[in-house]
């Protein structure tokens, strides 16, 4: 797959997504090189791995081109070992929106970014309407820190006393 990616992203409130997920999967994931807004990251998940490469968001933080292939768990692993510092470990629950129509990617962080839950959204286009869960808290698309290759730099137990109470799960209390 490749072409340009248009997302957002929110803060989650409380658990429920857990209950509303069609399904989960656990992630682990490694940059091989990041910088500039570019990334290059390989993630391996259940059986299979992946290898993305991503090209700097526009100005409003939703809009990247991204490339992405299927590779094998072997070749991903292998890969992993050629990784910059810090690996992003998180389990990904799949939510419908309410009327169904988009799905919800809810990343549930581990490790040193452990308390910290995200959701993405992608869209057909920047100004696509759609309806959200409501677990859905703050937008924070264009808000750097919830970027995966910003939190295996600057993980979220180095700066979590700065997100609204709302939204620190019990762990962080």
């Amino acid at each position: 797959m490749s072409g340009f990616e248009i997302e957002r992203k929110f803060l989650v409130r409380g658990e429920d997504y857990r209950d509303q997920a069609s399904g989960s999967i656990r992630i682990k994931q490694g940059y091989i090189c990041s910088g500039h807004g570019k990334t290059v990251r390989v993630r391996c998940c259940d059986h299979c791995g992946y290898l993305t490469i991503k090209g700097p968001a526009d100005a409003l933080g939703m809009k990247r081109y991204e490339f992405e292939k299927e590779i094998s768990l072997e070749e991903a692993e292998q890969l992993m070992a050629l990784c910059e510092p810090g690996i992003i470990d998180k389990t990904r629950y799949l939510v419908k929106s309410p009327d169904g129509v988009h799905t919800f990617e809810v990343d549930e962080f581990y490790g040193d970014n452990a308390g910290l839950v995200m959701a993405e959204v992608e869209l057909g286009s920047e100004e696509e309407p759609f309806e959200k869960p409501d677990f859905i808290g703050d937008e924070v698309t264009g808000d750097r820190r919830f970027h995966n290759g910003h939190l295996r730099q600057f993980p979220f137990i180095l700066w979590r006393g700065t997100i609204p109470r709302a939204f620190r799960h019990l762990t962080l209390e």
